[in-house]
Formats: C-alpha cells, structure tokens, sequence
C-alpha cells in the first residue's frame, strides 16, 4: 500500500495483471501531497545528517535466526532500525507517522504470518519492504506477483539479468531510505537486518566502505524444512495473483548454496571490526555473551551502557 506511482506502473509492466491493483493507486494517489512535500522537507534536512552513519547489517539465509538478532539489538537507544511505518510508507513516513500515528497502529497485523512474532509500531522490520514500495526488483515482488516465480524471485535476489543502470537505481533508492532513517534517528547508527544482504555484501560496501556485518549461521537441514513453511505461509497471504504452489526444494537448496558462496566470497579479507559471524544455538544458549562480544570485536560502542536494555528485553521473551 505503501508504493509510488512509479513503481505501481513498473510492476504492471513486468508482472502483469493483479488483484487490488485499484486500491493500491488510491492509496498513492491519496499520499501524493505528503510525499511530494517529504521531498522538500528532505531535500533541506539531508545536510545535517550526510554521510549517514556507516550502518550495521544483520545478514544471514531466512530462518537462521536474523529476526532474533535483530529484535536483541534494537532495544539499544545508540541504533536506529527500521520500523513498520518506515517499512510499509518509505516515501512518506516522516510526515504521516506524526499526522496519523493512532490510525496507522491500527492497521498493522497482530503478529508476522510466518511465525506470529507480535508486530507493534516498535517492532523492528527488514528494509525489503521499503524497496519493494520503491522499486520492482525485490524477492518479495516473486510473492506478491508469482506467476514466473523463479524468474522474479533471482532477479530480486541475485540481480539475475538485471542491467547496472537497474542496479544503480536500487543503490540510490536505498541511500535515499537510509538517508531519512537517519533524519529520523540523528546521531544514531542505523541498523538492518535483511536476508537478501547475505548476498550483496560487496555492493553494500561500494555505498558503506566502513559498514559492519553480523552473519548468524543455523544448523541447514533446520533451515531447509522452515523454509517449506516459509514459502507456503507467504505465498497464500501475499499473493496477488492467481497460482499454484511451485515445487520449492530444488529451489530452496540451491538459493541456499549461492547466498553462502557469494557471501564467502565478498567477505573474504575483511577486517576483523567490521565481519563477525555467530551461531544461532550459541546466540540462544548466551545472548548476552554473544552481543558483548559482537560489540568488542565490531567496535559497537561501550557495552555496559547498553546492557540494561537487553538484560530487560531477554527477561521478558520466551525461547
């Protein structure tokens, strides 16, 4: 509901007819005075706040315990993630959070489809939504649009057959989102988790030379079997177009391969206070431990200020 005119018109192009398509125009037509004043408002904020913060990017495959990571993390005040508003309205968000914050809480989901994590106007979120509301090729637009859903899906994630003027295009428009994440967090670092980053390790670099990243790794037969869940839960919700489900577990498995391998080749020779990687059973077993030690070897900042806040987090939440 969140997309610009611009990219509902590429969507259409690339991926044919779909439901809502109506409700989706009404919605960008009905946000076009916020957005086109955001627009000013950060045209004339973006020089307090560039160069934006080197971030911190969660990577790691779906289902490897990213979202746990994350949801750790961002209960520190020093960084700045991405939450629903910013996910679902990246092109208006600094203003209509501030007009229509009570109206837009209650339209947000009760819990995320896959696993029923609560979903809150807190509640940290990927920035893959944002940019699939910015531009047509996302992973995500292979669910709402699946009827070439191999094809859609790699275009989305690896960037299969997709021009460098495209790709270019993606860089901007995440610069653009990070920009006004960091006009709504001044002073702050900018956190993201996102599983498609597992793959775009050098890219990200182009944009962030000094950012840092935390790979969490998970047991992968755990991983394969979630997944099946993963696609089939996703895939009735979001869809928009008519389908059948598509046999996934060739395609599980070899996604699965690629994101390790391009990942262990963009990360190799990086400093060791800017790549960390972590197991999920040992985040489980010694949260506190592991983000410690995420903090000395990236160089996050003094950990015992932050402490309180996770011990607090990790007190209230079940395993």
């Amino acid at each position: 509901m969140g997309s610009s005119f611009r990219n509902l018109r590429a969507l259409n192009g690339l991926y044919g007819k779909a439901d809502q398509t109506a409700l989706f125009y009404l919605s960008a037509l009905g946000r076009l005075p916020f957005t086109l004043i955001e627009k000013v408002v950060v045209g004339t904020r973006r020089k307090a706040v560039e160069p934006v913060y080197p971030p911190v990017f969660i990577l790691g495959h779906w289902r490897s315990g990213t979202t746990h990571l994350y949801n750790i993390l961002s209960k520190s005040p020093r960084f700045q993630y991405v939450n629903p508003y910013q996910a679902g309205l990246p092109g208006d968000f600094l203003l209509l959070t501030k007009l229509f914050g009570p109206l837009l809480k209650r339209s947000l989901p009760k819990g995320r489809f896959i696993d029923e994590v609560p979903v809150t106007p807190t509640s940290p979120q990927e920035d893959e939504f944002a940019l699939a509301n910015m531009m047509p090729y996302s992973f995500l637009h292979a669910l709402y649009f699946p009827g070439d859903f191999f094809n859609t899906f790699n275009k989305g994630l690896f960037f299969e057959d997709v021009g460098k003027k495209e790709v270019g295009d993606w860089q901007e428009k995440l610069k653009l989102f990070y920009l006004k994440l960091q006009i709504a967090g001044p002073g702050k670092t900018i956190l993201i988790k996102n599983p498609v980053y597992t793959a775009r390790v050098a890219l990200l670099r182009e944009m962030y030379p000094e950012a840092k990243f935390i790979h969490i790794r998970r047991n992968p037969y755990k991983i394969f079997f979630s997944m099946r869940n993963f696609y089939a839960q996703l895939l009735n919700e979001l869809s928009l177009q008519p389908h059948d489900l598509p046999d996934l577990d060739d395609h599980i498995l070899s996604v699965y391969v690629r994101m390790m391998e391009k990942l262990e080749r963009e990360t190799r020779g990086l400093p060791k206070n800017q790549f960390l990687e972590i197991d999920f059973e040992t985040l489980q077993k010694n949260p506190l431990k592991t983000i410690e030690l995420a903090y000395d070897l990236l160089n996050l900042g003094p950990f015992g200020a932050d402490k309180k806040y996770y011990q607090a987090y990790l007190a209230g939440i079940k395993d």
